[in-house]
């Protein structure tokens, strides 16, 4: 029987990484932030929603999305990105679900969704994980990883759920407060539980 997972946690938690170690036992991961990207790629409908909204300024000279330029707009914006989220979120959650239909029997299905708690999604799997870190670190990584000011990063921060709701949500909280090898111990921890056998019932 298919095991059905949301992976879950705020912007910088290192939900990718636990997702590429996951990936790297065997399970089939599906990205919802890879998926937002396609379903905005040029020539599909989803773009043309977007530029219908934001108008013109939001493309790049190629013809591409500007993301850069969009999330000025919404991240100042809430309206805005409930606006953004209309159109991308049910693009994306028709993919996703496409995805874990194809998926061998079996398998251990991940899905990646930042805004899961968010979008009220928890109750549609067998499990949710939360990668969680501090808030202070999350805004350290986003602006060391991303370049982003004090300003941006907290703005990115803010536009989540409250790390509180996340938590209440988890099934599973891993920590990500430590190092590269304590999270690939946990992770490998979380793997050995699913597959015991009162898991496959």
């Amino acid at each position: 029987m298919t095991f059905h997972v949301g992976l879950t946690g705020g912007i910088a938690s290192g939900k990718s990484t636990v997702a590429e170690l996951l990936a790297a036992h065997g399970a089939v991961i599906i990205d919802s932030d890879r998926l937002a990207r396609e379903v905005v790629e040029p020539g599909t409908a989803g773009l043309a929603a977007v530029v219908d909204r934001f108008g013109t300024g939001v493309l790049a000279a190629d013809g591409s999305l500007d993301r850069a330029a969009l999330g000025r707009i919404v991240f100042a914006d809430p309206s805005a990105r409930a606006d953004l989220e209309a159109i991308v979120h049910p693009l994306v959650r028709a993919r996703a679900a496409g995805l874990a239909a194809s998926a061998p029997a079996g398998a251990v299905v991940v899905q990646m969704i930042p805004l899961l708690v968010e979008t009220g999604q928890a109750g549609n799997f067998d499990q949710v994980v939360v990668v969680d870190v501090e808030p202070a670190v999350q805004l350290d990584r986003l602006q060391q990883r991303d370049g982003f000011s004090p300003e941006e990063a907290a703005a990115r921060v803010v536009a989540q759920a409250p790390r509180e709701l996340r938590l209440r949500a988890a099934d599973v909280v891993i920590d990500n407060s430590g190092s590269p090898e304590q999270l690939a111990d946990a992770v490998e921890r979380l793997w050995s539980d699913w597959h015991r056998p009162d898991q496959q019932e």
